[in-house]
């Protein structure tokens, strides 16, 4: 397979300003994450005096020393629950990743019960919701580590309370399609909470911690009157002895951990391989080089090839249809040994570039080859001589082939991903088995300019037409206004805030996360479960 010859330059000035400016976005972004486990660890006197351990601790220990976790939307929230950048804490008030529990790839989610005691978070919801569907797609046991106060009612939207109801929906499919769900209650699990151990196949509570009711003494007392303790109402004993909800009682939190490990293997789940060990050739290009091709501007036209080239097992790519359609690139690659067909952009999709695309799709599905989508477009293109090409029928062709492929779909997001680009080279709407973003992308309906510069020469026609004398004033005014509301909204942490990606990602990781991913849908496809028609109920 051809070696792909670089002509980019690590000591250019250019390459030398992008790269400053990725690695202060990636240090944003790791500022931010620290953010979040500081202010859950600064509940460590508390968890030390109750005997517990904080969440991420009840993570590591859940993990397999030294195997691969893939921490999924940390993210998630960012200045949804505070608008001012300096005090937002994101991740949604959990711990969310892929990673191997007694040799066995599961999908796990830890309520982070040392920030406001667990309380759902603004995109809590959502990131839980979309955990249990990666664990649906992907044929993986779901893990839930339980400790949650429940919904912050003074933050109560109707809508939380409707949509929330998924996540109970979501766990009995999970049941009845056969995939084990395993939940280890550390702490409370009140009124809808307490359906997280009741939908789960196999619970594991904390003696003297673990508490599950439909209602906690403060609202029993007000409901109804009567007066009853936390351990009468919904202790681990009564659980385990009573009502049989629980069938493991641990006596701390490392007890229990270690009796879901012992579950995990007992289960004798299909297994996957291990993780498999590097089965390529590194890429010759630096990888580091990754950090040097994108800089803040997204107009800066950057040959995608060099972002394949830095990804694929010996830097190889054979392209396909090199020149025909030539902003649109599409060509075969290995990563890590596993076959990946790549389609990415060097300028807008035109005619020629969505048929190309649409034609490599198809085939790498008849081939049965996953897809990697690697974004850097401006959407599809505009004009009339596009439009007497069949713009429209032929981007509509490469739609279908996107919405349609039978093979798994990665989607990284690089640099700009604008107007119907994003469905095109699919986005989140489309259906990706997984979507990440860089650190410096941005995603839109359009840039920010042309926005402003549309809906002023609109407004500024509508006031002619009626009459009207121009506004100069306002019409600056109002330009301003939409130049900052759409540039609030490209930037990668803002749509990773809003759960648009699985996560934002350091460009020198993305052949390991790739790699992994790859691993996660390969192994699906591979896995036979054994459905049944409801999901496992207790007597």
């Amino acid at each position: 397979m051809p070696v792909w010859m670089s002509g980019a330059s690590r000591a250019s000035e250019a390459s030398g300003e992008n790269t400053r400016h990725a690695l202060a976005q990636l240090q944003r972004l790791r500022e931010l994450e620290q953010r979040t486990r500081e202010a859950s660890a600064r509940a460590a006197p508390v968890f030390e005096k109750r005997g517990q351990l904080l969440p991420r601790e009840r993570v590591g220990l859940l993990l397999d020393p030294g195997a691969p976790f893939l921490e999924l939307s940390t993210m998630a929230g960012y200045r949804l629950d505070h608008d001012d950048d300096a005090r937002t804490v994101p991740g949604g008030g959990m711990v969310c990743g892929i990673g191997w529990v007694s040799g066995v790839r599961v999908l796990l989610v830890a309520d982070d019960a040392g920030i406001d005691a667990g309380a759902m978070q603004p995109m809590g919801i959502e990131k839980f919701q979309r955990a249990q569907q990666i664990a649906l797609d992907n044929k993986l046991p779901f893990v839930h580590l339980v400790e949650s106060a429940g919904a912050n009612l003074f933050n109560y939207r109707v809508q939380d309370f409707i949509h929330g109801g998924a996540n109970f929906y979501n766990l009995a499919r999970l049941s009845a399609a056969g995939i084990p769900v395993i939940a280890v209650v550390h702490g409370s699990s009140t009124a809808g909470g307490a359906y997280m151990p009741g939908l789960s196949d196999y619970v594991v509570m904390v003696r003297g911690r673990a508490k599950a009711f439909l209602a906690g003494p403060p609202l029993l007392k007000a409901a109804t009157g009567e007066i009853a303790t936390d351990e009468e109402l919904g202790g681990a004993e009564l659980h385990a002895s009573t009502t049989g909800l629980s069938e493991y009682l641990a006596e701390d939190d490392a007890h229990a951990i270690g009796m879901a490990r012992e579950l995990v293997a007992a289960l004798g789940w299909n297994r996957a391989a291990p993780p498999r060990a590097d089965t390529g050739p590194a890429p010759l290009l630096d990888p580091e080089e990754l950090l040097g091709l994108f800089g803040p501007d997204q107009k800066k036209p950057v040959d995608m090839r060099e972002v394949i080239a830095r990804l694929t097992d010996g830097s190889e790519f054979l392209e396909f249809k090199a020149g025909y359609g030539p902003a649109t690139v599409c060509g075969h690659g290995s990563l890590l040994g596993r076959r990946v067909g790549f389609l990415a952009n060097n300028g807008p999709l035109d005619p020629s570039g969505a048929t190309k695309a649409a034609h490599f799709i198809q085939a790498c599905c008849q081939a049965g080859v996953p897809l990697v989508f690697l974004q850097n477009t401006t959407g599809f293109m505009v004009g009339r001589q596009s439009e007497r090409e069949g713009m429209i029928k032929h981007g509509a062709k490469m739609i279908q082939a996107v919405a349609n492929a039978t093979v798994p779909k990665i989607t990284v997001l690089c640099n700009a991903s604008f107007g119907a680009g994003n469905y095109g080279m699919c986005g989140r709407s489309f259906g990706p088995s997984f979507v990440f973003s860089w650190p410096t992308s941005r995603t839109g309906v359009m840039g920010a300019e042309q926005a402003a510069g549309t809906m002023v020469a609109v407004t500024e026609a509508g006031w002619r037409r009626r009459g009207k004398a121009v506004d100069t004033a306002a019409l600056a005014a109002m330009r301003e206004q939409l130049i900052d509301t759409f540039e609030r909204q490209t930037p990668a942490f803002y749509t990773s805030g809003l759960l648009l990606d699985d996560g934002v990602i350091d460009p020198r990781d993305t052949r390991r996360v790739l790699a992994t991913v790859l691993g996660v849908c390969e192994d699906a496809r591979t896995r036979a479960l054994r459905p049944i028609q409801f999901a496992v109920a207790r007597p």
